[in-house]
């Protein structure tokens, strides 16, 4: 598993692309009005954006409460120092958690019934064997106190003593949030509004033609508000 996580680890981002194009390819729906009644689309929409939402909430307050030391080199597993203040004295991997929360969203939203069945899985599949790989190169970097942080602190869950405590005595750091964040943000919201819109012709109660449209303004403007943030970030959250 080990060798598998430092496998992945190494393609994690463009692992990240191919998830995120599987959610439009052909699937039956999890979600069948014949099984759950008319309107049942809403319940993808609602349970997914909820899902989805929650991961993205996670990933800001991660970020925005932690200053994140560089994890990675060379394409490899590898750490500055470690991590374990903050929603790390919580969890070992609030960011992986995050993510997996983000993306089970987008597949429920886009009521994809393989999407659910099998890459949700692999991508848990994924994340446990990059932690694995990298639970490995802690213990071997930082000894004794890693391993004795890796008993205190649950790998996946989060321990609730001292959550909403440590949640009210710290302060999010938004400049960090925006310098961070702002490209996951991007790729995150095209995600949800081109899934409503090419899933759900319903929302937008158009034909074919004006729903295209819609996506390209929609690719546009998104990409339009990511190209002003990343100048302002460039050159005045410096």
């Amino acid at each position: 598993m080990i060798a598998i996580g430092n496998f992945f680890f190494k393609y994690r981002n463009w692992l990240f692309i191919l998830f995120y194009g599987t959610l439009f390819l052909p699937s039956p729906p999890l979600f069948t009005e014949a099984t759950w009644g008319k309107g049942a689309f809403w319940i993808p929409v609602i349970a997914g954006l909820l899902i989805s939402l929650k991961g993205q909430f996670l990933r800001g307050l991660t970020i925005g409460l932690t200053q994140i030391i560089r994890q990675g080199k060379d394409l490899k597993v590898y750490a500055e120092g470690l991590l374990t203040d903050r929603l790390y004295a919580h969890c070992r991997n609030p960011l992986y958690v995050a993510n997996i929360l983000s993306l089970a969203g987008l597949g429920i939203l886009a009521n994809s019934f393989w999407f659910v069945i099998i890459m949700i899985p692999f991508f848990i599949f994924v994340y446990e064997s990059i932690v694995l790989a990298e639970e490995n190169y802690l213990s071997k970097q930082y000894g004794q106190p890693y391993n004795q942080y890796r008993q205190d602190v649950p790998r996946w869950r989060f321990k609730i003593k001292g959550l909403w405590q440590m949640l009210n005595e710290s302060a999010f750091d938004w400049r960090r949030y925006i310098q961070t964040e702002y490209t996951t943000l991007y790729i995150w919201l095209n995600g949800v509004l081109l899934t409503l819109l090419w899933k759900y012709p319903q929302l937008s109660q158009s034909d074919p033609d004006h729903r295209n449209k819609m996506m390209g303004w929609i690719i546009l403007i998104l990409g339009l508000v990511y190209l002003v943030v990343r100048y302002i970030r460039k050159n005045f959250l410096k």
